[in-house]
């Protein structure tokens, strides 16, 4: 089972970001198989959309939040075995050049260990601050993948859709990993699940311990990108999974490594990411919790 941990990104872990390289070190020490950021641009006053999707509030933990790129540079450079992934980055918020060259980066000071997880993000106001149309997010994504797919794989690199527009340019630098890094995409929606299924190397799905994980969900939510995915002459195989387990206030380190294994057990799901955001308010607490998390996971 791989276990991993966020960085400390968000919240009171965020005011230790200089911590960040120790923190990436000792989880690799201690036999973490990856790290990862999330992505909140602004968290805004008076949301029209709330939390995930649902109704007008943000949790006051994410105001606070710190550069994802910048963490996973660090942790690149702090590591060297651990997997650097974002679970998930609001890509369509990012022009499509700025983005690749800040993945290709990573990329290449990690040696290839980057796992690049996008979304489409649910806050009209990030949009609005980029200047971007909410509305037309999922289009944008779909051509942000081709975009991304012309930047890392040809020199020159050009690409031209309706919402996106790359001119042709000198590419050379590109990925350590060929022919790019897999790209892994969040999805509930049936949109979104196709999205997975047709594009996607991996699918980032999420749960809450212990107030929400649905287990059964996840079953019925892989078993429609398996059939999409079979449908677009995929194999469903190739398509990986690496779930987010967020820790709810109060949640302890023995509810957290039973749900992992329960979920290995009925899903065969074998990475999982953890984000102790909400309960360890500093990033000595973070990897205690992450050394304890750890030590059950693999206790059997």
């Amino acid at each position: 089972m791989k276990v991993g941990f966020s960085l400390p990104q968000f919240n009171k872990q965020a005011f230790e970001v200089a911590r960040t390289a120790e923190f990436a070190r000792e989880i690799e020490r201690a036999g973490g198989a990856s790290l990862w950021v999330g992505d909140r641009n602004l968290a805004a006053v008076h949301p029209k959309i709330g939390y995930g999707g649902q109704g007008n509030t943000i949790p006051a933990e994410l105001n606070p939040s710190a550069d994802p790129f910048v963490l996973l540079g660090i942790a690149a450079s702090a590591t060297e075995h651990v997997l650097l992934g974002s679970h998930i980055l609001v890509a369509p918020l990012y022009p499509p050049v700025q983005l690749a060259r800040s993945l290709t980066t990573i990329d290449l000071i990690s040696g290839g260990r980057l796992l690049p997880g996008f979304g489409i993000g649910w806050s009209p106001e990030e949009y609005e601050a980029a200047g971007l149309d909410f509305a037309t997010r999922g289009a944008r994504m779909n051509e942000l993948l081709d975009a991304l797919d012309a930047i890392w794989t040809t020199d020159p690199a050009s690409y031209e859709g309706k919402h996106l527009s790359v001119p042709a340019h000198h590419s050379p630098l590109k990925p350590a990993r060929k022919p790019r890094p897999p790209v892994y995409l969040g999805a509930l929606s049936e949109r979104a699940l196709r999205r997975v299924a047709e594009r996607g190397d991996g699918w980032l799905p999420l749960g809450v311990v212990p107030s929400w994980l649905d287990i059964d969900g996840l079953i019925q939510q892989r078993a429609v990108i398996d059939q999409l995915a079979r449908e677009a002459g995929r194999e469903p195989a190739a398509i990986d999974t690496v779930l987010r387990v967020n820790m709810d206030p109060g949640a302890t380190s023995e509810q957290v490594a039973t749900a992992i294994k329960t979920v290995q057990e009925r899903t065969g799901i074998d990475h999982v990411m953890v984000d102790s955001m909400y309960e360890d308010k500093s990033v000595d607490q973070a990897l205690r919790r992450a050394t304890d998390i750890l030590a059950l996971v693999n206790k059997g």
